[in-house]
């Protein structure tokens, strides 16, 4: 019988039924009730009986062949012979269920139960399945049923119980759980159980009671104290709470559930101080698992958002957790993220590189890393750290950005023309990552001096996000430059301008568009505008503006300013002449 209960459990997590195109057995089955009984038994002939066992083993053959629809036309087959006994009944009840018909599985399960009550797991794949469609009180009967032929099976009174309780019998539950408790003593599950009946109803003494018999049954049981503790604080009896709390660190100090349990105790009564003492307490024990760690430090991220005030506890737990569990890669992933908020990038990259070594697999931290390497602009570690991304992470798009946009800051072009030609074709419904992939690759093709390849890139970028703002004034600033397709560039830097407004870089674009349109007038006052949103340190911006003032015949002007983007950090040799020659060298085309 236990092999036939264990099979049930196999056969219920298995494959479900093919469908064909044929009508089987099965489905014409579906399409009636199970036959009634109408057979005595042993009124088979020998040539039908021989069909019976055959067609029966068959297909139990084909069941454990994973065969099920042939299988389930077998048993149909048997039923159709001898629909007196139940194990055909009971085996397609379970492929009913596999095939969510649970209507004919119910009916099913009914028959084999009925026909041979006296086999348990026939009796309770039926209750089982009274209790999936919703007939709790139908389910209790099989139960009660079940319990007066097996009274010492402590499985099927609980499940008299979950039936009882699924049916809103509340009394009669209890009385199924204390008759337990007389075969069984006090346990936690029947405790727990009653306690919750109890608390439902209202009845806060008897919940109490009943996990004092908990305790009295286990005394040595930190976590029943703690149950104790949460009733009572659940009814605003904070003394009775605190008093129990200190039990348990009578003969348990270093427990670290009580000390969570005594930090959001004092937490609620505002005591902060203390609340924090307790919580560093479960912190500095390994016992406490690290995963409960991360969420009380997930929450101090949240927290600290808006409060400042507790950034320091925030940095204290998270330097305990290091301490606690120093070969764990979230240790150092969350005291990084805490650094990466607070702006202290070395020190956060520090962190994430701790990370990795513990764990290399987590993609999530060498985004960060790579993150924190670009903030630094530190191409170097970038295009390394990136590559050895990409080995581990080879589908990854955004790795191959990353490497991309550090070659083309070491100038490495043909390099990053590859690896970001490669990460567009890696991209799949991400938009905004394959527009930074072709934006990219019309930077480097610029400097390439690959005109056409670079246009186009830009054109692929906007054609996936018309309103990308870098993108409109990189475009229109390198056709300025080259002093090609104007009026595009025009379009396409005032559009940016308008996107973002008051940004230095795009208003000197603008102004220079105007400027090498012959516009000087308009130019100049795009370009003050520049200076005044920040393009004051910039010596390109200065270059510009002195240009401009001199194409306007304010010459002394013009010279003031080259003189000052000398001074901010420009370097070449254009603009030396310009000083020196005190008018602007026009470059040979």
């Amino acid at each position: 019988m236990r092999l036939i209960f264990l099979f049930l459990i196999l056969f219920s997590f298995t494959g479900f039924i093919s469908c064909k195109s044929n009508k089987s057995l099965v489905e014409k089955n579906s399409e009636e009730k199970p036959p009634k009984n109408n057979l005595k038994k042993g009124e088979l002939t020998e040539r039908d009986n021989l069909k019976y066992q055959y067609s029966f083993h068959t297909a139990n053959k084909e069941k454990i062949l994973g065969n099920y629809d042939l299988a389930a036309n077998l048993y149909a087959q048997c039923i159709k012979i001898d629909n007196t006994k139940a194990t055909p009944f009971y085996e397609l009840a379970g492929i009913y269920t596999l095939m969510g018909k649970n209507e004919f599985a119910l009916e099913f399960a009914k028959q084999a139960a009925e026909i041979d009550p006296s086999i348990q797991w026939f009796s309770l794949q039926y209750a089982n399945l009274l209790q999936k469609n919703g007939q709790h009180n139908k389910a209790v009967s099989i139960y009660e049923k079940m319990v007066k032929m097996w009274p010492g099976n402590i499985d099927y009174n609980l499940e008299l119980a979950n039936a009882f309780l699924l049916s809103g019998k509340t009394s009669e539950a209890m009385k199924v759980y204390d008759r337990v408790e007389a075969l069984t003593g006090i346990s936690e599950e029947i405790s727990i159980q009653k306690q919750r009946i109890y608390i439902s109803k209202g009845n806060h003494e008897k919940a109490v009671e009943e996990t004092k018999k908990l305790i009295v049954a286990f005394p040595n049981e930190p976590r029943y104290y703690g149950m104790l503790a949460d009733l009572y604080q659940s009814k605003g009896m904070d003394e009775k709470a605190l008093e129990t709390f200190n039990l348990i660190l009578e003969f348990d100090p270093n427990n670290p559930y009580v000390h969570l349990s005594l930090a959001d105790f004092y937490n609620r009564k505002d005591e902060n101080e203390k609340a924090f003492v307790h919580l560093e307490k479960a912190f500095l024990n390994v016992e406490l698992d690290i995963d409960t760690k991360v969420k009380i430090l997930l929450s101090y991220y949240v927290i600290t958002e808006s409060k400042n005030d507790l950034k320091d506890e925030a940095f204290e737990l998270a330097i305990n957790l290091i301490k606690t569990h120093p070969k764990e890669a979230k240790s150092f992933a969350i005291y990084g993220d805490f650094l990466l908020r607070e702006k202290k990038y070395v020190e956060a990259r520090e962190q994430f590189r701790k990370a990795i070594l513990y764990d290399k697999d987590k993609f999530v931290i060498w985004n960060q890393l790579l993150l924190l390497d670009s903030e630094l602009n530190d191409f170097e570690a970038m295009e390394k750290e990136s590559e050895q991304a990409i080995e581990l992470f080879p589908t990854q798009p955004s790795l191959y950005l990353f490497n991309g946009i550090a070659n083309i800051q070491l100038k490495n072009y043909t390099k990053a023309v590859e690896m970001l030609e490669t990460g567009v074709i890696l991209v799949i419904d991400n938009k905004p990552l394959k527009a930074q992939l072709y934006s990219s690759l019309g930077d480097v093709y610029n400097m390439q001096k690959k005109h056409p390849e670079s246009d186009g890139s830009y054109e692929l970028a906007l054609a996936i996000e018309p309103n990308n703002y870098y993108v409109l004034n990189n475009y229109s600033y390198y056709l300025s430059l080259r002093e090609e397709k104007l009026d595009r560039a025009a379009e396409m830097s005032k559009r940016s301008n308008e996107l973002k407004p008051n940004n230095a870089s795009f208003l000197d674009t603008y102004g220079w568009i105007l400027y090498v349109q012959g516009n000087y007038p308009e130019a100049k006052i795009w370009l003050e505008k520049a200076l005044e949103n920040g393009g004051a340190q910039s010596s390109v911006i200065l270059e510009h503006y002195g240009d401009t003032l001199f194409k306007l015949n304010e010459k002394q002007e013009a010279v003031q300013f080259w003189e000052k983007a000398k001074k901010a950090g420009g370097n070449s040799e254009q603009l030396d002449k310009k000083i020196k020659e005190k008018r602007i060298v026009e470059k040979l085309k």
